[in-house]
């Protein structure tokens, strides 16, 4: 497996040209030093210090030279030993349509033990009132908890809230509800077969997944549609969404691909000067309907489309997730996959042609293999009239892809975006697939490769969203609470690339994002340890210690907290 050879920065002639260039010029108004730079740059060089004037690095170097640039109005940030890398980048998420109610949630994320989180619910529980919900949306499995793996039982929960109907969703599986939930319901009066009962025929507060959107729409505790905006006071809506900001800032996350359901409200946060995440936003038609003469209005539509016409802080990157026509099913799904006529997938290739002649970006669902077979066929026969490869087009989530998908996937040029899931929901994935399992997805072979890859989590709904969690399943195969559930790890400096320059290059702004040097924006993160060095046991743990976005900083946990969960 290639190994990234890391290499001191030293002042050669490209530093020492950059390091006269900057002297020069302005003093830059932040410098950061006696550190351990993790660059990212071609050669994943390492450096001491880094310089920053406006939003843009200007020098990277050893202490005495950055040192050496400081004016008297020069902000200093002794960095004693800390680690920085580049701030990190999620290829797929849905950030701004869950920050809506991030606050509100209770969440599970990197939680592994039940006993903490019975302890959360009790105190969400808490500080509501009497019949108000406790819920939750996803991204954690009981997999994950080292304790008892087993489902949330009625009683246990409630122990917990006795007072308030509970609703815990793991991920695409199951629901978890409380009596005060099954009483607000009347499922005890209901026969609906995805209603889990035990041999007296009382519910057992366990619910199938095909129940879930008929429980959430009867609880009426989220007035949202799913993939839509949030129904609620705008007020409440900003808090919420300036919480989540702040958790995602000390996760390290700096930028985020997917959809913006509220370019509005932050494009008031950029007039604020309170943004602190950069997103990289889907553009799709609006076109919808069925029968004779949609896919032609779909298809018609897509010459309007525009791309790359935001700013640094917002701007539509690609089109996603789905191209109308085709098909394909889920490897956490168990039976036999659904498969879809080939007049259907010959439907998608017509879109995928048109897309292809508009030189539109892409990035794509897929998730199985047959999906993504159907998919190659069809994106081989547009290749022939348009060339692909200029296009960066993407195949995301991929769980399913096998060695020679990932080669006919390179001769086009295609970038993978990874959106492991078995990070939370790697013993469901076992459960389904057996011992296939452990190469799902198979990332040291898409490494060995040589294709462009990223990571992303696809969170909220089907997984977590700290980026170093997902850099300790990649680097270690273990899910949350430490299960091995993927025996295709790569190495820390092939994870890190992947969650930060690549997924720059996905985007097209490779020259401005996911490496520390001088040109780029300064997004950066100061770490609490070594991501290189430290036990990888320890790499899930790791947080912002300072967390910059363009020069600002955004998050530092020396500055006391502005909001809760």
């Amino acid at each position: 497996m290639k190994r990234w050879t890391l290499a001191v920065l030293v002042a050669g002639t490209t530093a020492l040209s950059v390091l006269l260039d900057a002297q020069q010029a302005a003093a830059p108004d932040i410098i950061l030093t006696n550190g351990k730079i993790i660059t990212v740059d071609d050669r994943f060089s390492i450096a001491q210090a880094v310089a920053v004037r406006g939003d843009r690095i200007v020098a990277v170097g050893t202490t005495q030279d950055i040192t050496r640039l400081a004016g008297p109005g020069t902000r200093r940030i002794d960095l004693r030993g800390r680690t920085v890398v580049p701030g990190m980048i999620d290829n797929h998420a849905h950030f701004q349509e869950e920050g809506a109610y991030w606050a509100l949630e209770l969440r599970f994320d990197g939680v592994d033990t039940r006993k903490q989180a019975l302890e959360l619910v009790r105190a969400k529980a808490a500080g509501k009132k009497p019949g108000e919900w406790v819920y939750n949306l996803g991204g954690w499995s009981p997999d994950q908890f080292t304790d008892n793996k087993k489902p949330f039982t009625r009683d246990e929960l409630d122990k917990v809230a006795p007072n308030n109907p509970v609703f815990l969703q793991f991920t695409r599986s199951q629901q978890y509800l409380n009596s005060k939930a099954i009483e607000t319901l009347g499922l005890e009066k209901m026969n609906q077969p995805w209603i889990e009962r035990d041999t007296n025929g009382r519910a057992t507060g366990i619910t199938g997944v095909a129940g879930r959107n008929a429980i959430v729409d009867a609880a009426k505790f989220l007035d949202a549609p799913n993939g839509g905006r949030a129904n609620l006071p705008m007020d409440v809506i900003v808090a919420s969404q300036k919480v989540m900001l702040r958790d995602l800032a000390k996760a390290g996350l700096t930028a985020s691909g997917g959809q913006c359901l509220w370019e509005d409200l932050y494009r008031q946060f950029q007039r604020e000067g309170t943004a602190s995440m950069r997103f990289f936003c889907f553009r799709t038609v609006t076109t919808g309907g069925r029968g004779a003469g949609a896919l032609d209005k779909q298809i018609a539509e897509l010459a309007t489309l525009r791309y790359h016409d935001g700013d640094e802080w917002m701007d539509f990157s690609n089109y996603g997730e789905r191209f109308p026509g085709g098909g394909g099913g889920d490897v956490i799904a168990p039976g036999p996959e659904p498969i879809a006529s080939q007049e259907v997938w010959d439907a998608w290739g017509r879109f995928a042609l048109a897309a292809a002649k508009a030189s539109i970006p892409v990035q794509l669902h897929t998730v199985t293999e047959k999906a993504i077979d159907a998919q190659l066929d069809q994106l081989e026969k547009v290749n022939k009239q348009v060339n692909l490869r200029p296009l960066r087009w993407a195949f995301m989530h991929m769980e399913g892809v096998t060695l020679p998908q990932i080669e006919r996937m390179k001769k086009l040029n295609l970038f993978i975006a990874l959106n492991p899931r078995p990070v939370v929901s790697g013993g469901l994935l076992l459960r389904v697939q057996g011992d296939k399992g452990f190469a799902m997805p198979p990332m040291r072979e898409i490494q060995d490769s040589g294709i462009m890859w990223g990571f992303g989590t696809d969170a909220f709904e089907v997984n977590q969203f700290r980026p170093f969690q997902m850099l300790y399943f990649a680097v270690t195969g273990k899910m949350v609470g430490g299960t091995v559930v993927n025996t295709h790890t790569v190495s820390r400096e092939a994870a890190l690339i992947a969650h930060t320059k690549s997924n720059a290059y996905l985007f097209f702004r490779e020259n401005d994002l996911g490496s520390i040097q001088p040109g780029r924006f300064a997004d950066l993160v100061v770490i609490d340890r070594d991501y290189l060095t430290v036990p990888a046991e320890q790499i899930k743990d790791i947080t912002s210690v300072l967390t910059m976005v363009g020069g600002r900083v955004v998050y530092d946990a020396a500055a006391p907290a502005t909001g809760t969960r």
